[in-house]
């Protein structure tokens, strides 16, 4: 799979987000403030992971249907794989 510059974006986000928090706890940030940060990249984050399965996931499932070839144990393994995300 080739990864586009959105999502590469998307994780240069997530990296600055984490940045941020760490600055926050350097400087003594309140802890609310600074679960909702991480918080706030822990979303980013999963938000990324799902734009890479299913752009991966309708990608093999295009070159699969074009084979001729069953879809299903793609459509699992995407599953598998967002659910070993969480």
């Amino acid at each position: 799979m080739e990864y586009d510059a959105n999502i590469k974006n998307r994780l240069r986000r997530v990296e600055g987000q984490v940045r941020g928090v760490l600055r926050m706890m350097e400087e003594g940030q309140d802890c609310r403030d600074t679960v909702g940060q991480m918080s706030a990249a822990r979303s980013a984050m999963d938000r990324a992971i799902g734009v890479i399965v299913s752009e991966n996931l309708e990608q093999c499932m295009r070159e699969q249907m074009e084979r001729g070839e069953d879809t299903n144990e793609s459509i699992q393994e995407a599953i598998n794989l967002l659910v070993k995300s969480r």
